[in-house]
């Protein structure tokens, strides 16, 4: 039976969620402040940390180093109000497993839990990871998937950019399985959830004895990848000491494990990761500058969901088929109201966030479709009013929000067709970003000709 340890400094519902996964057959205990919650840490095993964003005297992201330090590869889930969604994205940055936003449903917390103690293998099925990939269909992904196809069956390093929750994971395993190593093992590795003191260690491994606590020989990551893909997300949280390390490796093709001196040759195609441009790092000698062209053979930079307006609705049609497996639902889609949301709000958190949002919209929804109630209020504020509940009559030959309108549609109907419907090209002509335009797009029902 797996054990939980839930912290929140409300008695009613630390109690409430304590008694919960109990009835869902897991060990629950429950502590009500950030100074307790850390000591039963330190004083007993447990599987898996549930804890609220906000505690007395401190707050989650200083909170989960606390935790990191003591137990590095302990997952911890946060459960957030939706105004807190940006620091929700800082700590899965630093190595939380996710976020549930408040009001916490215990479906979502379950099948959340499920998916951080769900066995971690080395060996995917090719066929349940192309089942769970979805591509996209905006110019910008298409180009992405393009350089994946050239680049996969060769062995040469490639670095990831972009930001939080764009899918970084999914286009290395992408990567890994159109290659000749897809039948090998295919190791993710969150550079920023390994306390900088134990990187060696769990990237090299080690003998017995090499330190206080090693009681046994363990193999590190490279080790457990041999003749597969090793992905290094958010390698620029490596210490200098760790960036020297690794670039032996790749350059030399051996590790050492810690407290040994024998080599041991390794076989091991290097895929890294970045949320931030690596360059940056090099600049301000954060970064080793031969180690980042050493791992920059070949940069795919992935745009954020808010720059992919065609592919929203796929992501979010995909998720609701997920959520409806999960929950036993059978939400059908979204009615116009909450799509017109969905299309306006900004997205920090990417297809991440897209997710939880789904999730919870999914589990609240008591009708076919999703409405503009069951969607958190940081998303229902981003729409202007007229824009959903009063559409203008464009056909309207005597108002001025209509003529504005007609003379806009025409605007961008005359830049697509200049630039031969290519949007990136279009935005560019009408000097405005690419959501922007999809919005618009999107808005006045524009034909797009390809």
């Amino acid at each position: 039976m797996k054990k939980i340890l839930v912290i929140d400094p409300d008695t009613f519902t630390c109690e409430r969620i304590v008694k919960n996964l109990k009835s869902n057959n897991f060990d629950a205990k429950g502590a009500n402040s950030g100074k307790s919650g850390l000591k039963l840490i330190e004083t007993e095993r447990f599987d898996l940390v549930i804890s609220t964003y906000r505690l007395p005297g401190t707050n989650g992201l200083k909170f989960l180093q606390k935790i990191k330090s003591l137990k590095p590869l302990l997952p911890v889930i946060f459960i957030t109000a939706y105004a807190e969604v940006r620091q929700a994205v800082k700590m899965i940055k630093s190595g939380a497993f996710d976020y549930i936003a408040k009001p916490v449903h215990m479906e979502e917390l379950i099948n959340a839990i499920n998916r951080a103690l769900a066995p971690k293998s080395g060996i995917e099925d090719v066929t349940s990871f192309r089942k769970n990939f979805v591509t996209g269909k905006c110019e910008a992904i298409e180009e992405v998937m393009n350089y994946v196809s050239v680049v996969a069956p060769t062995n040469v390093t490639v670095l990831i950019e972009g930001e939080t929750g764009t899918g970084k994971e999914y286009i290395a395993k992408a990567l890994h399985y159109a290659s000749e190593r897809a039948k090998k093992p295919f190791v993710a590795v969150d550079c920023g959830a390994i306390p900088k003191d134990l990187a060696n260690s769990e990237l090299f491994g080690h003998i017995k004895g090499a330190f206080t606590g090693a009681i046994k020989d363990k193999d590190g990551y490279f080790a457990q990848a041999n003749g597969g893909t090793l992905f290094l997300d958010e390698v620029g949280n490596l210490s200098h000491d760790n960036q020297v390390k690794l670039l032996r490796a790749l350059q030399e093709r051996y590790i050492q494990k810690v407290g040994d001196n024998k080599k041991i040759r390794v076989d091991v195609r290097v895929i890294t990761a970045s949320n931030e441009a690596l360059m940056k790092q090099v600049e301000a000698n954060e970064f080793r500058e031969d180690l980042y062209h050493r791992l920059n053979g070949f940069k795919i930079i992935l745009p954020p969901l808010r720059e992919r307006g065609e592919d929203l609705m796929e992501f979010a049609n995909f998720f609701i088929r997920r959520a409806n497996l999960a929950f036993n639902k059978k939400v059908e889609g979204f009615d116009d109201t909450s799509k017109a949301l969905v299309y306006k709000y900004n997205w920090p958190g990417n297809i991440r966030e897209l997710q939880n949002v789904i999730n919870r919209a999914v589990l609240l929804s008591q009708n076919k479709n999703i409405e503009k109630e069951n969607l958190p209020d940081i998303i229902r504020k981003h729409v202007v009013h007229h824009e959903i509940d009063e559409p203008i009559d464009i056909d309207n030959p005597t108002e001025l929000k209509a003529a504005t309108v007609r003379t806009e549609k025409e605007v961008i109907s005359n830049a697509l067709m200049e630039a031969n419907y290519n949007k990136s090209k279009a935005a560019k002509l009408l000097n405005i970003d690419r959501k922007t335009l999809y919005n618009k797009i999107k808005q006045y029902d524009i034909e797009i000709v390809k």
